[in-house]
C-alpha cells in the first residue's frame, strides 16, 4: 500500500495556469487525463482498502458481541448456581443445628429418665 498512498503530489492533476497554445492543448489535455486517472486510482485503492478494514472491524466487533453474549449467558448460569448452593449450604446448616439439638435434648431426656 506504501506506494498507492494518498499524497498532495499524487492528488495535484493541475499544475500550471499557463496560456496553452491551441497546437499543445490536446498534449496538456492528455498529461492532465493520466494525472487525474493516477489520482483516482490511488484514491479507489486507499477507499477500497478502508472498506476492507471497516469490513474487518465489523466482523471483529460481532465475534466480540457474540463472545460477550455467551460470557453473560454462563455467567447468569453461575450466579444461578452459586445461589442454589447458599440456599442448600444454609438449609443444610440449619438441619445440622436442629438435628444436634434434637440429639442434645433426647440426650437429656435419657439421662434425666436414668437418673429417676
Amino acid at each position: 500500500m506504501s506506494d498507492m498512498r494518498l499524497t498532495n503530489e499524487k492528488m495535484q492533476t493541475f499544475d500550471g495556469h499557463e496560456k496553452v497554445g491551441f497546437l499543445k492543448a490536446g498534449e496538456k489535455l492528455t498529461e492532465f487525463g493520466e494525472k487525474q486517472n493516477n489520482a483516482n486510482e490511488a484514491l479507489a485503492f486507499n477507499v477500497n482498502d478502508l472498506i476492507k478494514r471497516v469490513c474487518a472491524l465489523e466482523e471483529k466487533q460481532l465475534k466480540n458481541e457474540d463472545i460477550m453474549r455467551k460470557i453473560a449467558t454462563e455467567l447468569s448460569g453461575l450466579k444461578k448456581e452459586l445461589d442454589r448452593v447458599r440456599l442448600s449450604d444454609k438449609l443444610n446448616s440449619s438441619a445440622i443445628a436442629r438435628l444436634n439439638n434434637a440429639i442434645n435434648l433426647a440426650e437429656e431426656n435419657t439421662k434425666s429418665n436414668i437418673e429417676d
